[in-house]
């Protein structure tokens, strides 16, 4: 669904929780700049989504934002994801399988290759923006 094409949620408490779900989202989003293991980008779509149900300005905000707002649109518009930010999320989850390997015993040495192969292989099957 197109986030724009619907409407604030009319209840004032739905409006409330959408609001609260979208600054917690952006708080995480910012913790994601400084720690390189977590993710930036997909914390402000999901507080774009948010503040389309409770806050128009505060969504503007963060579609126009000269930083993040292209990888807003772009995936809101064609579910794209840049060729940069793949890379870039490769290079996070094989830091997350060193880590891994150098503190996790068995079994759970294997977590990380095994959500890194699941989740690469859904990243970059998405479509890149033109």
């Amino acid at each position: 669904l197109h986030a724009g094409a619907l409407t604030v949620e009319r209840s004032p408490f739905l409006r409330g929780l959408w609001l609260g779900g979208g600054v917690a989202a952006v708080v995480l989003g910012v913790i994601g700049i400084f720690l390189p293991i977590m993710p930036t980008v997909p914390f402000l779509i999901l507080a774009a989504f948010c503040f389309a149900r409770s806050n128009r300005v505060w969504e503007a905000k963060l579609l126009n934002h000269p930083v993040y707002g292209s990888h807003i649109r772009n995936w809101r518009e064609r579910g794209a994801i840049t060729r940069r930010a793949k890379w870039f999320a490769s290079a996070a989850f094989a830091m997350s399988i060193g880590f891994g390997l150098a503190t996790l015993t068995w079994p759970w040495v294997l977590l990380p290759p095994v959500i890194a192969v699941i989740c690469l292989s859904w990243l970059w099957t998405r479509p890149e923006p033109i």
